[in-house]
Parts: structure tokens; sequence; C-alpha cells
């Protein structure tokens, strides 16, 4: 049976694209997490949203144009989460531990950082306590993370 070249040329692009996923890593007091990236406003938007759940050593990171206040919150989230926020310099300067999902849809509540950031790194709720993390921390980005715009 003959395939196609367009069928394998999408299959590709489709596969290569799942690789490049799993490639994106962001290192955090020695500690290795597999990252989504978002980074773009749409990506942004849909964040984690309606995944049930997410491997421990895995996470998003959101990437934005430029240092700035910053407040993320759960719409349709459903797995609980640390919401960490970097500065330009890949500093933690401001950290929401253990938010709860929230199925109240405009009405969840904002997790605002306490500082500007540029960098939000969303793990599992818990992880942030495990690591004893404290602001100051320095993000380390693996090749392929693409600045913000």
């Amino acid at each position: 049976m003959r395939v196609p070249g367009v069928l394998v040329l999408f299959l590709g692009l489709a596969a290569s694209g799942c690789g490049e996923a799993r490639d994106h890593w962001v290192e955090l007091k020695g500690k290795r997490y597999a990252v989504e990236i978002a980074d773009d406003g749409k990506e942004r938007a849909r964040g984690l949203m309606f995944r049930e759940e997410m491997a421990a050593d895995h996470g998003m990171l959101f990437i934005h144009e430029q240092q700035m206040p910053l407040a993320y919150w759960m719409k349709n989230t459903r797995i609980p989460l640390d919401i960490l926020y970097f500065d330009d310099a890949h500093k933690l300067v401001s950290q929401q531990r253990d938010v709860p999902p929230c199925s109240l849809g405009d009405r969840c509540p904002p997790y605002p950082s306490d500082a500007p950031a540029r960098y939000v790194l969303e793990l599992n709720a818990g992880q942030a306590e495990q690591m004893g993390l404290e602001n100051g921390v320095v993000l380390t980005f693996g090749p392929g993370i693409p600045p913000g715009h």
C-alpha cells in the first residue's frame, strides 16, 4: 500500500513537534523538569486547562514578552499547582504554592506575583516545598527554549 506524500509529511511534522516538546527542560535546585512551552497569547491562555494529571517531573513554562507584574489563575485547571514567577535574569521573585483547582470559570481568583516577572513555571503542587525553594534561586533553561518575544 502506498501512503500519499502529504500524509507522510504531516505525520513527520507531527512526530517532530512531539519530540521537540519532550526535549525542552528547565532545572531548579538541581532537579530537572521536562516542560511544555507557552510563549504566545493563545498558549498562555490555555495553559494546563482540562488536564487530569501531570507527571511529577514535568511542568509548563510560560514566556512573556517583557518583565511586568503578572497574575495567573486556575480557570478550568483540574490539578493543584505551584506557580513560580521568575524575572529577566531567571531569578525566582515570587511563589504561589499549592494553588487549588478551580471550576468557577471567570470567578476563579487570581494569584499575582509579588514582583515583576517574565517567566512563570507551573509545577505540580508540593514541588516547591519539597525542594525548599526560596526567592532568589535561579532557573536554568535547557537548549532550545526561546527567549521572550
